[in-house]
């Protein structure tokens, strides 16, 4: 099961990376949930919302039983934090598409969710830097991540208002 974990955790393997994995990991995320969504046609929100939430709750097991894998508290191999938190405003874009309420070409909104997550989960604002510090387990490597793609739902529904 640990290997599972491992896997799950790594999101089969992007965390090895050498060179920026959350990152990578992020752009590959909304990536894949662009084909499923704009070019397969697959919209079916209440699944991709149980998905998340089953996701979302597994990767508390997943990642507290793969953290002893690896060398410090927040290993920067373990980067199912960066789908769970890119796939959040993701989620909201194919509410806010369906109910049509985005004036802008969905491509744009893609971008930006991606450029507004790692934006805020890099610099780490308030209260994502406060899951970041003072929870130095799995709990806080999840969390922070959840916090940064909040935010990104705050300012991709702003900006689906604003245009």
């Amino acid at each position: 099961m640990k290997k599972i974990n491992v896997l799950l955790s790594t999101f089969f393997g992007y965390g090895y990376l050498t060179k920026i994995p959350g990152t990578v990991t992020s752009a590959v995320t909304a990536l894949f949930i662009y084909i499923a969504y704009e070019i397969l046609g697959y919209t079916d929100l209440k699944f991709s919302i149980i998905f998340f939430g089953l996701l979302f709750f597994y990767s508390f097991y997943a990642v507290k039983d793969a953290e002893s894998e690896f060398k410090n508290k927040d290993p920067r191999q373990i980067v199912i934090d960066e789908v769970l938190g890119q796939a959040m405003p993701l989620i909201l874009l194919l509410h806010l598409n369906q109910s049509n309420q985005l004036s802008l070409p969905i491509e744009i909104y893609y971008v930006l969710s991606f450029i507004f997550f790692r934006f805020f989960d890099i610099l780490k604002p308030f209260p994502v830097s406060y899951f970041d510090k003072n929870h130095k387990n799995y709990f806080g490597i999840i969390m922070d991540d959840i916090m940064a793609g909040l935010y990104s739902m705050i300012l991709i529904y702003l900006i689906s208002l604003k245009f």
